[in-house]
């Protein structure tokens, strides 16, 4: 455990001296996306259930728009294959809204608040709490990222709370704790180009992140930590191959490791 948790920090740290772009895989940064544009984001996540052959997949598709330099929606819907075929579960909406910008020539700090109100008709069948694709409730944060000539840092930290989901028998239960903090810290390196002649390069980046929840009713706490690659195309089209495994826990969760695939594209300038 402790060897794990000390590669898990020299990862992150050798992000410092490298290269990356401010585009994360399993969090958000404080920049937006581009003013008046329109996006497409597909989720794909395959999660392992323990203990079984079970493979819980759960299909997010969002569509994103950047109102203006400073906010940017999300609506967000939530499928999976819990009831034994792919069913509907949900639908979610998003805002991000940057509050800090310290711009200079390849550096800048920027901070956002945010939030995001989900509802959802699945069973409850684990402590961990998720508004993004298996809770009903809201949650509303923090993030401060910084860039420094291509290499990205990043911290999110937010307050959760889970509503009873839509459906009998899908009540919150009592003996559980409904409210939690969340917290990560992100970073990435660019791998490829090393020297940008054009947008039209494809850009490679590589990524790791700590990801970690504590339920304040009961101090229960789980610990992850999230792999990637990514591919940006055009500067327009993007693929996200990420993995994502549990460090620690001591909560009930249903399948905390996987795969996840994710495919985004902007349309700029549509709005």
């Amino acid at each position: 455990m402790n060897l794990t948790i000390k590669i898990t920090v020299l990862i992150l740290l050798c992000t410092i001296s490298s290269q990356a772009q401010e585009l994360f895989v399993y969090t958000e940064p404080a920049s937006n996306m581009p003013a008046r544009s329109i996006g497409i984001r597909l989720n794909n996540w395959l999660m392992d259930e323990p203990g079984t052959a079970r493979i819980n997949y759960h299909f997010i598709p969002e569509v994103m728009w950047g109102v203006n330099k400073r906010l940017m929606i999300h609506m967000e819907g939530f499928f999976s294959n819990r009831k034994g075929e792919l069913s509907a579960e949900g639908i979610g909406l998003y805002a991000k809204y940057r509050i800090l910008s310290n711009d200079r020539v390849y550096y800048h700090f920027r901070m956002a608040v945010f939030g995001r109100f989900t509802t959802n008709n699945a069973d409850i069948h684990q402590e961990e709490i998720e508004t993004f694709g298996h809770n009903t409730g809201y949650q509303a944060g923090l993030i401060a990222t910084q860039l420094l000539h291509k290499t990205a840092l990043s911290s999110t930290i937010y307050y959760e709370q889970a509503l009873n989901n839509q459906g009998a028998g899908h009540e919150f239960p009592n003996i559980l704790s409904n409210k939690a903090i969340n917290y990560s810290l992100s970073g990435g390196r660019l791998l490829w180009p090393k020297q940008y002649t054009g947008f039209k390069q494809t850009n490679i980046n590589i990524m790791a992140e700590l990801l970690g929840q504590h339920l304040l009713d009961n101090n229960k706490q789980y610990l992850d930590i999230g792999v990637a690659v990514q591919f940006i195309f055009n500067s327009q089209t993007r693929v996200d191959i990420g993995y994502k495994r549990e460090l620690y826990s001591n909560m009930q969760r249903t399948s905390p490791n996987g795969l996840l695939i994710r495919v985004e594209h902007l349309l700029f300038n549509v709005l």
